[in-house]
């Protein structure tokens, strides 16, 4: 019961401290180069246990580089052009909307409606995300593309958690993801190791790189991949529940980011729908 409790819990709380990290460490890199970066960190920690070279079935290195593409290359290289754009505590918020993303994803995939319950926590989620991007889509093109940004990075997760799922139950986490961030590295490296050419050698920002790659890029995402696996991908996002409360907490902390009252209406919405939605899917 704890070990599964954790399996929720703990993802969370590193993902909201991931978008400190990324805004910290733009302050010394480019986007693609933390993009890369995070992906080799990641990659390198978990060559460090054995278990992650466990043999995958030739027949499944397709949906893995899938995974690759889907929950790392692609995903991972919105955050930081969107942190350019919009807060790290408004990006984090955002994140909160991955349960919505992930439902509508493996409803679509299934063929199948969501229930009563769930759709109507799926429209209040929706509403929600709406309100806590307004402000920013308000204020000029480049909030808006930072929003519609995470928005993307959202919909990649949706598909790459029902990915994960089968695999997972196949492999455990630690294979997959592995291998996976192998493809991450190899997808990202033409644009990530040039961009290592302008890295400012300042620490704060280098080790903020560093705690991205080992704990939001391999210890989060192999607890995430065992949630999806034990739970099922729509159960396994509701980590992301605390993500928002994370991020805001450490952006106006740390960072001293501002945030309107209209996305912080807006993060509790999409939290509630979130929420509904979970219930509703328990019974």
């Amino acid at each position: 019961m704890t070990s599964g409790w954790l399996l929720l819990v703990i993802p969370g709380l590193i993902w909201g401290a991931s978008f400190l990290f990324i805004a910290q460490g733009l302050r010394a890199l480019e986007p693609n180069a933390i993009t890369f970066l995070r992906i080799a960190i990641g990659f390198l920690t978990l060559s460090c246990f054995p278990a992650a070279r466990k043999r995958v079935d030739k027949a499944d290195w397709p949906a893995v580089a899938w995974l690759g593409l889907l929950w790392f290359a692609f995903p991972l290289s919105m955050f930081p052009f969107a942190e350019q754009r919009v807060s790290s505590a408004l990006t984090g918020m955002v994140n909160g909307a991955n349960p919505l993303f992930a439902t509508v994803v493996a409803s679509l995939i299934a063929r199948k409606a969501p229930s009563t319950g769930v759709a109507v926590g799926l429209a209040i989620g929706i509403g929600g995300t709406v309100l806590m991007g307004w402000p920013a889509l308000n204020e000029g093109r480049s909030s808006t593309e930072g929003v519609l940004m995470i928005m993307a990075a959202m919909i990649s997760y949706g598909v790459a958690l029902s990915i994960a799922r089968s695999l997972q139950q196949k492999y455990g986490a630690m294979p997959v993801i592995w291998r996976a961030q192998a493809v991450g590295l190899l997808l990202t490296a033409p644009l990530g190791i040039p961009a290592l050419t302008t890295v400012k050698w300042l620490p704060v920002p280098l080790a903020s790189v560093v705690a991205l790659g080992m704990f939001g890029t391999a210890i989060a995402n192999v607890l995430m991949a065992s949630a999806a696996g034990r739970f099922g991908a729509a159960k396994a996002s509701g980590t992301t529940f605390l993500i928002p409360v994370v991020s805001l907490i450490l952006g106006v902390a740390i960072l001293d980011e501002k945030v309107v009252p209209l996305s912080l209406v807006g993060g509790g919405v999409c939290l509630a729908g979130a929420w509904l939605m979970k219930r509703a899917s328990s019974h």
